[in-house]
Formats: C-alpha cells, sequence, structure tokens
C-alpha cells in the first residue's frame, strides 16, 4: 500500500477518494481511483472472518490504498490470502490475494459513505448459506470474480 502524498489524501472531497476505518477509528485509510469488482462474497472464509453471511468488497489498485492512521494486523487465512483487520475493535478491512497482487479489496461496510459505492454481483453463490435469499437482481457467480 502506498504512503501518504495522492491527490485522495490532499481532496478528500473528490469523487474519486474513499475513506473509511475500523469500529474504533484505530485503524484509518484512503483509497482513490477507480473501484472495481463491486460485489457481495457469500464464501465461507469471508463469512468466517466477518461473522456475517455475506462481505460487500471493492478492489481498488494496491498502489492506490494507503493506511493513514494506526497498524494493519494481518492474518493468513489461506496459502495465497492475507486478510488486514484492526487488531484493537477486529473490524475487517481488507483482504489480499497474492494471485492478483497489484490489487486490494476493502470492506464496503467500512467505508466512511459506504453508500457511494453498491455491489454489483454475487460471488461464491456455491458457498451461499441455504437460508440466506438473493431477489436483487444481480449477476450471481457459483465462484469467484468473472473473466474481464
Amino acid at each position: 500500500m502506498a504512503q501518504r502524498g495522492n491527490g485522495c489524501y490532499r481532496d478528500p472531497m473528490s469523487d474519486s477518494c474513499y475513506p473509511g476505518g475500523c469500529l474504533c477509528g484505530a485503524v484509518r485509510y484512503e483509497a482513490s481511483g477507480v473501484p472495481r469488482y463491486l460485489c457481495f462474497c457469500h464464501c465461507q472464509s469471508c463469512r468466517r472472518a466477518a461473522g456475517a453471511p455475506l462481505v460487500p468488497w471493492a478492489t481498488f489498485a494496491r498502489a492506490e490504498v494507503r493506511i493513514t492512521r494506526g497498524t494493519l494486523a494481518q492474518y493468513r487465512s489461506s496459502a495465497r490470502v492475507v486478510r488486514g483487520f484492526c487488531a484493537a475493535c477486529g473490524t475487517s478491512l481488507t483482504y489480499l490475494n497474492e494471485a492478483r497482487g497489484d490489487d486490494i479489496d476493502l470492506t464496503l461496510a467500512s467505508l466512511d459513505e459506504p453508500a457511494r459505492l453498491a455491489p454489483t454481483m454475487h460471488l461464491w453463490v456455491s458457498d451461499k448459506l441455504p437460508w440466506q435469499s438473493i431477489d436483487d437482481g444481480l449477476p450471481r457467480y457459483l465462484e469467484g470474480v468473472p473473466p474481464e
């Protein structure tokens, strides 16, 4: 992740600036640029990491995401995946898959203004909990991100 100093840090009202952080405020971040892969993830790993039936994510270029306060704690949840969270309050913040090393995913609910970005698809629907219904009309993929 980049250090402070790009346009997002200088201009927090920019349309391409997405500040956010954890519940207790110990970890803060800023993302800039165009978010991709706005999704709801239903995979078992994301569900367990967040303690929720699904997790909404946005993918950003890793170079465009900076930690502006605190330190991101990390946990290797699988051979190629590192999840970032706040060590003080436990808020799930990031997902880094080494297969996509130039990208990092941010939890949409941790954004200061989460309503600015809305998921456009459901991923890993094959892992969806049976008591959860999907009736929002968004595309569904049995596994991960569809090919571009």
